[in-house]
């Protein structure tokens, strides 16, 4: 079909269908920087969300002087097919029925106003082509900055307590803290509860198996399995820099909107 059969057809003529030809063209010119910053922006952030990635993108949107919306940056993700897909669900790693002394929750309704006043606990498994691994993180509450982790080839306590080993090198505070995580027997073990008791951290648990109890936990999980670790690492050694990579940009680069769109790393320093 000829062009001009087709203005006749919708009825505009063909200098009205130039016209928006170019529009189209000069806007998707406009916007070329837009998509460069992007694929910039995810290098380190992978799967870094819109609403986010539209915060990251101002200053040079202003700089540049380009006129864009939130929802404009969407249709533009929406037409490059780089919208992020919905999460993935987990595979449970808490094992709460055993016969340990389990705490009770200190950290729910708690007023947090500083670092190193609260930290969360949580497991998540990762996969590479040697098998299953476990990654064992220790959150500050109220900057949401990871500050321990450790990655394992199984679930014992010996494994998970580095994790929180590395928390406590990099503490400053001397101050009674809270440290809250699930009724895993990890955690419930003498040698985490003697660790935590020698530097005058108090226990807080979960009640029985409720994931919403440690939501914060969860989330962070969820942030590294499917905006950094989404792909499968040839082996242990591998993923462990990974993961050392990941954290690094989590902790200093990923914008949080519960944080006013901060950094965990500067939301911890600034308050230090």
């Amino acid at each position: 079909m000829t062009l001009a059969r087709s203005c006749r057809l919708i009825g505009i003529s063909r200098q009205a269908m130039y016209q928006e030809l170019a529009r189209k063209r000069q806007k998707s010119t406009a916007l070329s920087p837009v998509l460069d910053w992007v694929y910039t922006i995810r290098r380190d952030l992978p799967r870094l969300g819109g609403r986010k990635l539209y915060h990251l993108l101002q200053p040079e949107l202003q700089r540049q002087q380009i006129k864009l919306g939130r929802d404009g940056l969407f249709t533009l993700l929406r037409q490059h097919r780089l919208l992020i897909m919905p999460a993935r669900q987990y595979r449970k790693t808490t094992h709460s029925k055993h016969w340990m002394r389990k705490y009770p929750n200190l950290y729910q309704g708690m007023a947090i106003d500083r670092p190193e006043q609260a930290y969360v606990s949580d497991i998540t498994y990762l996969e590479s082509r040697e098998g299953v691994h476990y990654l064992s993180l220790v959150t500050d509450a109220y900057s949401r900055k990871i500050v321990g982790h450790h990655v394992s080839d199984d679930l014992s306590a010996k494994s998970v307590v580095k994790a929180l080993d590395q928390m406590l090198i990099e503490r400053q505070s001397r101050e009674r803290a809270i440290h809250h995580s699930d009724r895993g027997l990890q955690y419930c073990s003498e040698l985490y509860q003697s660790r935590l008791a020698s530097q005058g951290i108090t226990p807080s648990m979960t009640t029985g198996y409720d994931c919403y109890q440690n939501a914060l936990a969860e989330r962070i999980n969820g942030i590294l399995k499917n905006e950094f670790l989404i792909h499968q690492y040839k082996d242990k050694e591998e993923l462990e820099q990974v993961v050392k990579e990941s954290i690094d940009a989590y902790n200093h680069k990923r914008p949080h909107s519960s944080l006013g769109m901060l950094t965990p790393a500067s939301v911890h320093e600034k308050a230090n």
